[in-house]
């Protein structure tokens, strides 16, 4: 079967050799969580009890809503999605036990998803872990395997579980990722990735830690692959590719002394333990914390917090659930005894740190290990484990690989590793609209320059004006799908994940209608994917967001579809008002300031001039290159004059059957309400098969342009006497 996309060098083609670039979204934000019962994270009732008997059948969404999602976001128009499954959702009843009714519905939902067209590759999603480590991922076995005890998470501090908090209305926003740092992540990323080097004393069931875990991990991602495989008509026409795992993280693997917090770690909110110190108040004994708190100037330094666990341990040491699992350690592995100690790392008779280096070299070579050299050796010896393991099942996929967050990627460039089918899938967020949950227009932080040493100071990556901003958004896109080429080889880029929070201004939008500031940062994380030509998926969708909880995970509210803000297009697929009436055709007119970079102005205004939809919409529903014949040199949609152009290299004519294929939602190009202009070529619009439409450009050899603008939007030029803030247009 010929596949529906194929890998060309640093592009993908479809299979009448046109380039495609990935416009795709995360589907979905709560596949995360449980259905049945449904368990968000809010949501304290049976959460360790129920984590045997949950079912992730009806997530993304049940088959009988699929078709409305699926057509929506292609009238949205997304070519493709990321399906977010997580290990928890296969094996959540213990190891080797398959939950099949999910397997059997997400091979349905597939399906659905294939009579829309979208393509797709699988993520097995994970975030700091687990559920029950505070985000989502792996089973709860997989904590009590690795001897920990999830009851005494709160009191010690290992970890920070919004289920397991008094209050979780009160659980503060975007601290869930510091869990990363904190024990029990620590102590689970260390043993997935290091378990053989850092806890030889770890086996279980006549295996390391390691291996029974990612045996486990790798075991449930191929037993999908096969039901897949099995249900014969989704492979290469629906499934493109599999991800090898979301956001992996190094634990403890490489830090230098465990002492000390070292300068490079950027995220900082709430009590900050040291290493050493979760160690110790792992074990019940009690810490004095620095805190820290994310102000409008990054992190800083609040005060500091005793931890007292008043003598409780995190340390497993009720034999029970190695009954209930089958679990069989070694006899040097002892339950109810921190396994650091265990590894001489510290003694607790004494509470004396004995080998703060314990991470910092690996044994086998005695090498130092930095988080470069934890990529090239622990992730990659993952990462191969799991490629072998599905194209054993699947020999054609594409894989994509993604290395750390921000990290360098692997070296892999002429090596035997260097796959031409294979996609480096780095991840993106603006840190800083993410962390205060406010779009400042004023100034931004270039993290990626500063995090690479393009700086002689970290004060010198301060970009100030939101055109400084926008620009600083698109190189780094740019930087980052540099470094893959350059350590990773020729490979397509696929930013598998950027958002932004919509609850921004403590939820000013909820209460006014005003998403001024949603579309200004949306617009501009498209104009840098746009600016860089690389592909993406934004984060996400997620169909059971509210106002009050958003995407139901963790406080995080960055689903671009919330039914508090009612659904703007109707099941026919026409734009609407959200009042349901249709947009009027009205002129907008926006004067030279109004129309400067950051769009907030002119889609304010706006709103009532083109058909609009709710929560920020007019940003991302965006026109894009379908199929290109030839090679895009670049594109982009300017959202303040409504113009969308793109540049194409082509050695030869279109041929009839293949022309250049651009889609133009009605949201911005309305019937009778457009211009196009091309530089050579003819030019047909028709409708979409799933909505918005479809303009096919037969373009010729050579470089050629193509432009649409919105007929209806004048930009006038303004005068502003060179004021700061005012751009002649």
């Amino acid at each position: 079967m010929t596949p529906r996309l194929r890998i060309d060098g640093t592009v993908f083609r479809d299979s009448r050799n046109r380039e495609v670039i990935l416009h795709g979204i995360n589907v979905a934000g709560d596949a995360k969580l449980p259905a049945h019962p449904p368990q968000p994270s809010h949501e304290p009732s049976r959460f360790l009890e129920a984590a045997q008997e949950v079912s992730f059948v009806d997530r993304p969404f049940t088959l009988q809503d699929a078709p409305t999602h699926f057509s929506r976001l292609r009238k949205w128009g997304y070519n493709s999605i990321r399906y977010i499954f997580t290990w928890e959702a296969l094996e959540h009843a213990g190891p080797g036990i398959y939950d099949e009714d999910f397997i059997s519905f997400t091979i349905s939902t597939l399906r659905i998803a294939k009579r829309y067209g979208f393509y797709v590759w699988m993520d097995p999603h994970q975030d700091v872990w687990s559920r029950f480590t505070g985000g989502s991922g792996a089973p709860l076995w997989t904590v009590y395997a690795c001897g920990l005890d999830p009851t005494k998470f709160s009191a010690t501090e290992a970890a920070l579980v919004q289920n397991l908090w008094p209050d979780p209305s009160k659980f503060p926003k975007m601290i869930w990722a510091t869990n990363y740092t904190r024990l029990a992540c620590q102590t689970l990323f260390s043993l997935f990735f290091g378990g053989r080097d850092f806890a030889p004393k770890a086996i279980i069931n006549g295996m390391n830690i390691q291996d029974f875990l990612q045996e486990h991990f790798i075991g449930a991602c191929a037993h999908l692959a096969t039901r897949i495989k099995e249900a014969v008509d989704l492979d290469s026409v629906c499934i493109s590719g599999w991800e090898s795992v979301n956001e992996p993280h190094r634990g403890l693997i490489g830090r230098q002394d465990i002492s000390i917090i070292p300068r490079s770690q950027q995220l900082q909110k709430g009590t900050s333990p040291t290493p050493w110190q979760a160690m110790l108040t792992g074990s019940g004994r009690a810490q004095e914390e620095i805190t820290w708190e994310f102000g409008s100037l990054g992190p800083y330094k609040s005060g500091s917090q005793l931890i007292d666990p008043q003598g409780q341990s995190v340390w497993l040491s009720d034999t029970a659930f190695d009954e209930i699992y089958g679990f069989k350690r070694d006899s040097q592995w002892q339950l109810g005894t921190c396994l650091w100690a265990q590894h001489s790392v510290w003694d607790p008779s004494t509470d004396t740190l004995l080998r703060p280096d314990h991470f910092a070299r690996d044994p086998n070579t005695g090498d130092t290990i930095n988080y470069e050299y934890f990529t090239n050796h622990y992730f990659m010896s993952y990462y191969r484990r799991y490629r072998n393991a599905i194209r054993a099942i699947f020999p054609a996929t594409i894989l994509f690989c993604q290395p750390p967050v921000l990290e360098i990627p692997p070296t892999l460039k002429g090596t035997d590793d260097d796959d031409p089918n294979m996609v480096y899938s780095p991840h993106w967020y603006d840190g800083v609209t993410l962390m205060t949950k406010k779009w400042n227009s004023l100034w931004n932080v270039d993290v990626f320059g500063i995090l690479r040493g393009r700086y002689l100071t970290p004060a010198f990556g301060v970009k100030v004006g939101e055109k400084a901003i926008r620009n600083c958004f698109r190189d780094q896109w740019s930087a980052i799908r540099k470094e893959g080429l350059d350590y990773m080889g020729l490979h397509p880029c696929v930013f598998t994940e950027f958002g932004i929070p919509y609850d921004m201004d403590d939820g000013h939008a909820y209460k006014t209608g005003d998403y001024a500031s949603q579309i200004a940062a949306m617009d501009a994380n498209h104009f840098a994917a746009e600016g860089a030509k690389v592909g993406f998926a934004l984060w996400n969708y997620a169909s059971g967001n509210s106002h009050t909880w958003g995407d139901q995970w963790n406080g995080e509210d960055l689903s671009v579809l919330s039914l508090d803000d009612g659904v703007a297009e109707d099941e026919r697929g026409d734009e609407l008002q959200v009042d349901g009436s249709p947009g009027p055709k009205q002129n907008m007119r926006v004067t030279g300031q109004e129309a400067s970079s950051d769009a907030s102005a002119a889609t304010a205004r706006g709103q009532e001039a083109l058909p609009g939809t709710t929560r920020a919409a007019r940003a991302f529903v965006r026109p894009a290159p379908v199929a290109t014949h030839g090679s895009i040199v670049d594109y982009g949609f300017d959202l303040k004059t409504v113009t969308f152009t793109l540049n194409v290299l082509a050695s030869t004519s279109a041929p009839q059957d293949a022309p250049t294929e651009v889609f133009l939602p009605n949201l911005h190009f309305p019937d009778e309400g457009f211009e196009t202009e091309v530089s050579d070529g003819e030019t047909q619009i028709t409708g979409g098969e799933f909505g918005g439409k479809v303009l096919k450009w037969w373009n010729t050899d050579g470089q050629q342009s193509l432009k649409v603008r919105n007929a209806h939007v004048v930009v006038e030029e303004e005068r502003c006497g060179g004021e700061s803030g005012c751009r002649a247009m």
